[in-house]
């Protein structure tokens, strides 16, 4: 009778390096560089008054990086998101093992509306200084769909820049409201 090696199927403790999860060239490499290094998160952190009192809240950041990466994959259940955040190796690492509950997921994208338009803008504001807008083709994931829309429609790299200034005015201008 033929001999096998034997299969470890109980429980195993592994050390895991969250960094080495991340592999550069991916989108969640360029999703944590993008959250972490260069989105202005201030609006966000205004949020939570909770530095004398109450219990400490998930870092928005964290919470960001979750459910944009959830999304890139399809996933839009607060539940599915919750239970990717526990047993998937990759939501474990862009979160830093951060196990938000599924309410907390859905109250974060709830309350998040003008926020998040905010960070559109500084999304594409950032696109457009390394250079990625007004080519010819511009993807996240690569896949080429037809479409109907010409270039007359969807506009110039021109009417991007004028759409960009008048956005920042607008930014700075709900800035200094604030203030």
């Amino acid at each position: 009778m033929a001999r096998y090696k034997p299969i470890h199927q109980g429980v195993k403790l592994l050390a895991v390096d969250f960094d080495r999860q991340i592999l550069p060239g991916t989108f969640e490499y360029a999703l944590r560089h993008l959250v972490d290094k260069e989105l202005d998160l201030e609006d966000f952190h205004q949020r939570y008054k909770n530095d004398v009192q109450g219990a400490a809240a998930f870092d928005p950041a964290v919470l960001l990086k979750i459910i944009l990466l959830a999304y890139s994959r399809g996933i839009i259940s607060s539940r599915r998101i919750e239970s990717a955040c526990r047993e998937n190796m990759l939501f474990i690492a862009i979160s830093g093992d951060s196990q938000p509950h599924f309410t907390t997921l859905a109250a974060f994208i709830a309350n998040a509306g003008e926020l998040i338009t905010k960070l559109s803008t500084q999304v594409l504001l950032i696109y457009d200084r390394q250079g990625s807008i007004g080519k010819e083709m511009f993807a996240i994931d690569g896949v080429k769909l037809p479409s109907n829309a010409s270039k007359e429609k969807s506009g110039t790299r021109a009417d991007f820049l004028r759409q960009a200034e008048r956005m920042e005015k607008a930014a700075a201008k709900t800035g200094q409201t604030h203030e």
